[in-house]
C-alpha cells in the first residue's frame, strides 16, 4: 500500500513536472530568435509587436531581460483580470460557461474539504479499527492514509453517525451550489440571447424526413408546405444536397494546391488531358434529383415565426416534417445531413452495442494498471520480484507516477474512437456531436477508470483473502477495501490533473507538430497559417475529465477526505490555465449558447447519487443497519432536486421564449426598417463546397410568390391543364389549403 511518504514523493514529482512545464512555457513565450520571434500564434497572442502583413511573426522583439523569464507565473493575474462580460464578448458564452464548471468545483469542494478535515478526519483516525482487524486478518494490507478513511471505523460504531450527518450536509451544500449555478447560467444565457447580434440560425429551422411526393420535387414540396402552413412568416429555404463526394474532392484539391502551377503548365501544353472529374461531380450533384435529401433549412421572416415552427409539431404524423432549431452555420456537420433519417435509429443502436463492447473490453488494461498500483499484491503473487520492488526509489516511482502515465496512454486514442462513433450516429451539429461524445466518454471513465479501478484493484489487493475466505465474507472485504483505492486516485489526480493541466498551457505536442509541418509540409503562407492554427477547446475530452473529478470528490468526501485537497488544487489550477487558454489561445469553433449546461448539471447529480449508493453499500458492510435507514431518503431527495431543476430551468436551454423572440423582432424592425432579410439569409445554409469559389455554382434557392401565400405546384398545374376551367381550379386551391 502507498504510505504518506509515497504520496509525498508523488506530489513532489508531479509538482516539479508542473513547474517545469510552466517555466518552459514562459521561456518559449518570450524567447527571441535573432531579431525576431517566430512561434505558433498561441504563444504570441497579446504580446505581438510590429507584425508583418501576414501577422505570422514578431519583428524586433527586444525584451531581453533575463529576470522576465523568472516571472513564469505572470500570466495568471492577466488571466483573472478580464471581467466575465468582456470574456463572453471575446470568446463566446460557451467558453465563459465552460470556465464556470471549474469555478463550480471550487465552490462545492472548498467548504466540503474544510468540514471533512474538521470533523471526519479526526473521527476516522481515532477509530482504531485496523488494529482490531489485524488480529483476525493477518494478510490485510493498509497504510497510514487508510487510517484517515472510514475503513478505520469499527463496524457498528456510533462514529458512523458523523459520516451520515456529513453526507446530508455535503449533499445539501452541493445541491444548493448547483441550483445557484444553474440559475446564474440560465440568466447568462437569456441575457446573451437578448443582446446577441443577428444570426441566421435565429430565423432558421432544420426540417428532417420530408415525405416524398410523386408530383413535386423536395424543394417544391417544402416551399408548398410552409407557404400553406406558415403563410405570414415563411421566407425562403435551401434544400440539403448530398455533396459528400464533392466535398472530398474539394479537400483533395486543397491538399494539392501547392502543385497548381505545375499542373497548370502541364495542362496548357496538353489541354485534352485536363481532369474533368470535379466538374462532372458538381454537375451531377446539382442536376441529379437523387442527390437532394429529404431535408431542408427553412428560414422565416421573424424569430417569432422560426420559434413557433421549431417548437411545434408540423403534422399529425409524428415521424414526418420533423423540425428543430437549425444549428449555427459554423456548427453544421454537413456530412451527416446526407444520412437518410430512417437509418438514424439503427445506427444509434449499433453504436450503443459497440460502446458497450468497448467499455467492458477495456477492463483488461485497467487490471494491468491496478497491478502496478498495488505493490504488495504483486509481491504476494510474484515473490521473485520482491528484491526489485523493495528498492525505495523504484517503489515510489511505480506507485506515484507510472500507473497514471500508463492509464493516460491507454486513453489517448479513446476520444477519437468515441467521436467517430458519435459521427456514425448521425448528429447534424458539431455541438451535438461533442456533447454526445462527452457523455459516452464520461460513461467510459465512470465504468472503467472509477468502478473498474475499484473492482480490479480490490481483487488484486486482497487476492489471498478472496481465495481463502468463504463467499459470504467477500462483500465485507470489498466494502472495507473500497476506501483504500483513494491512494490510486490521488496519484491519478496529480498525474492527469496537475501535470496534465500544466502540459495544457505549454502545448508541447502542438508546438512540435507545427515545427514538423513547417519543416516538411509548408510550401505557402496559407499552409503556414493553417499549421499555426491553435484549434478550439476539446469539449468532448475536457468535460468528461472534469466530471470524473466531481465524481471522485463526491464519493470520497465521506469515505477518505484526504483526496479532497488534491481535487481542490486541480480545480483552482485548471481554472487559471483554461481561462488563459480561452482568452489567448483557442479560437471559437461555434456558439451554442451554453446548451450543454443541463448535461453538466445532470452528470454531477448522477455522480452525487452514485456516491450516496456506494456509501449506503459501505455502511451495510459496517453492520450499521439502523444507521443505514437514515441514509435511504438521501438519494430520493437528490432525485427530486434533479427533477425540480429540470422543470425549473431546462426549458430555457432547449427552447427560445416567444416573448423574447417578439421583443428582438420588434426592436430590429424599429432600428432597421429597410433590412433585406432574404439577402442576409440566402447563402447562410448553402453547403461550403458551393461557397467561396467561382468554380462551383451555388444551388438555386426556390423563391415563393411574394404576393400570395399559395404556390402553384406541378399538381395544380396538371389539374388546370386537364380540367381547363376556373371552378375546378378554385377547388384545387381549396384542396391545397387543406393539406
Amino acid at each position: 500500500m502507498a504510505t504518506l511518504s509515497d504520496i509525498a514523493v508523488s506530489a513532489a514529482i508531479n509538482s516539479l513536472s508542473a513547474i517545469l512545464f510552466l517555466v518552459a512555457f514562459a521561456i518559449l513565450r518570450l524567447q527571441p530568435i535573432n531579431d525576431r520571434v517566430y512561434f505558433p500564434k498561441w504563444y504570441l497572442k497579446g504580446i505581438r509587436d510590429s507584425p508583418t502583413s501576414s501577422g505570422t511573426y514578431v519583428k524586433k522583439f527586444v525584451n531581453l531581460d533575463v529576470k522576465m523569464y523568472l516571472k513564469f507565473l505572470n500570466w495568471m493575474p492577466a488571466a483573472l483580470r478580464m471581467p466575465e462580460p468582456e470574456l463572453i464578448e471575446h470568446a463566446g458564452l460557451d467558453s465563459a460557461v465552460y470556465i464556470r464548471i471549474y469555478l463550480l468545483g471550487l465552490k462545492i469542494f472548498c467548504p466540503i474539504a474544510l468540514l471533512s478535515f474538521a470533523v471526519l478526519v479526526p473521527v476516522n483516525y481515532t477509530g482504531e479499527n485496523f488494529e482490531e482487524m489485524k488480529t483476525n486478518m493477518k494478510d490485510l494490507t493498509y497504510s497510514d492514509i487508510d487510517k484517515l478513511s472510514i475503513s478505520n471505523v469499527a463496524p457498528g460504531s456510533s462514529r458512523l453517525y458523523a459520516h451520515i450527518a456529513m453526507a446530508y450536509v455535503f449533499t445539501c451544500w452541493t445541491c444548493y451550489t448547483l441550483y445557484n449555478e444553474y440559475m446564474i447560467v440560465a440568466k447568462m444565457r437569456l441575457h446573451f440571447i437578448a443582446n446577441e447580434r443577428r444570426r441566421p440560425d435565429q430565423f432558421t429551422v432544420l426540417v428532417r424526413n420530408v415525405p416524398p411526393d410523386a408530383d413535386e420535387s423536395v424543394s417544391e414540396h417544402v416551399e408548398h408546405f410552409f407557404c400553406v402552413n406558415h403563410p405570414d412568416h415563411y421566407l425562403t429555404h435551401q434544400v440539403v444536397y448530398n455533396a459528400n463526394t464533392l466535398a472530398d474532392m474539394v479537400l483533395e484539391k486543397k491538399g494539392l494546391q501547392n502543385w497548381l502551377t505545375y499542373y497548370t503548365n502541364k495542362y496548357e501544353r496538353h489541354p485534352n488531358k485536363r481532369p474533368t472529374t470535379k466538374e462532372a461531380e458538381r454537375e451531377r450533384v446539382l442536376n441529379d434529383p437523387n442527390a437532394i435529401m429529404a431535408s431542408a433549412f427553412v428560414s422565416f421572416r421573424s424569430r417569432w415565426g422560426a420559434a413557433v415552427c421549431a417548437q411545434t409539431d408540423q403534422s399529425h404524423n409524428p415521424t414526418k416534417w420533423l423540425t428543430q432549431w437549425a444549428p449555427e452555420p459554423r456548427d453544421v456537420y454537413w456530412d451527416n445531413l446526407a444520412i437518410p433519417y430512417v437509418e438514424l435509429n439503427l445506427r444509434r443502436l449499433l453504436m450503443a452495442v459497440a460502446l458497450f463492447g468497448l467499455t467492458f473490453c477495456f477492463m483488461v488494461p485497467i487490471a494491468f494498471v491496478q497491478t502496478l498500483a498495488n505493490i504488495e499484491g504483486i509481491q504476494k503473487v510474484f515473490p521473485f520480484l520482491r528484491p526489485l520492488i523493495e528498492m525505495g526509489s523504484v517503489k515510489s516511482v511505480i506507485q506515484g507516477y507510472l500507473p497514471g502515465i500508463i492509464l493516460k496512454i491507454f486513453l489517448i486514442l479513446l476520444p477519437t474512437i468515441i467521436m467517430t462513433m458519435s459521427k456514425i450516429e448521425g448528429w447534424t451539429a458539431l455541438s451535438a456531436l461533442e456533447t454526445r461524445s462527452a457523455g459516452k466518454y464520461y460513461l467510459f471513465l465512470l465504468v472503467n477508470v472509477f468502478l473498474g479501478s475499484i473492482i480490479t484493484g480490490t481483487a488484486l489487493q486482497q487476492l489471498k483473502e478472496f481465495m481463502n475466505q468463504s463467499p459470504t465474507e467477500i462483500p465485507k472485504t470489498v466494502g472495507v477495501a473500497i476506501p483504500m483505492k483513494a491512494t490510486f486516485f490521488i496519484t491519478y489526480v496529480m498525474v492527469d490533473g496537475w501535470s496534465g493541466v500544466a502540459a495544457e498551457i505549454l502545448r508541447l505536442v502542438p508546438l512540435i507538430v507545427f515545427h514538423l509541418k513547417n519543416t516538411f509540409l509548408v510550401k505557402t503562407e496559407k499552409d503556414r497559417e493553417e499549421a499555426m492554427d491553435a484549434g478550439s477547446l476539446t469539449w468532448a475530452v475536457s468535460e468528461p475529465r472534469i466530471q470524473l473529478y466531481f465524481l471522485l470528490g463526491l464519493v470520497y468526501s465521506t469515505v477518505t477526505p484526504i483526496l479532497l485537497p488534491f481535487i481542490v488544487i486541480f480545480f483552482a489550477f485548471a481554472y487559471l490555465v483554461f481561462r488563459h487558454q480561452i482568452i489567448n489561445v483557442y479560437d471559437q469553433k461555434y456558439e451554442s449558447g451554453a446548451t450543454f449546461w443541463p448535461d453538466v448539471h445532470r452528470q454531477i447529480i448522477i455522480g452525487l447519487m452514485i456516491s450516496q449508493f456506494l456509501f449506503l453499500g459501505l455502511l451495510n458492510t459496517k453492520k450499521a443497519t439502523n444507521a443505514t435507514y437514515f441514509l435511504v431518503p438521501l438519494p430520493i431527495l437528490t432525485f427530486w432536486f434533479f427533477r425540480f431543476c429540470k422543470g425549473r430551468f431546462e426549458s430555457q436551454f432547449r427552447r427560445f421564449p416567444l416573448e423574447d423572440a417578439m421583443k428582438k423582432d420588434t426592436l430590429e424592425r424599429a432600428t432597421e426598417p429597410n433590412l433585406n432579410l432574404k439577402l442576409y439569409l440566402q447563402d447562410a445554409y448553402v453547403h461550403p463546397v458551393f461557397k467561396g469559389s467561382m468554380e462551383f455554382e451555388r444551388p438555386r434557392v426556390v423563391d415563393e410568390e411574394e404576393n400570395s401565400p399559395l404556390v402553384a405546384t406541378k399538381r395544380s398545374i396538371r389539374r388546370r391543364g386537364n380540367q381547363g376551367n376556373q371552378d375546378d381550379n378554385a377547388e384545387d386551391i381549396m384542396g391545397i389549403s387543406a393539406v
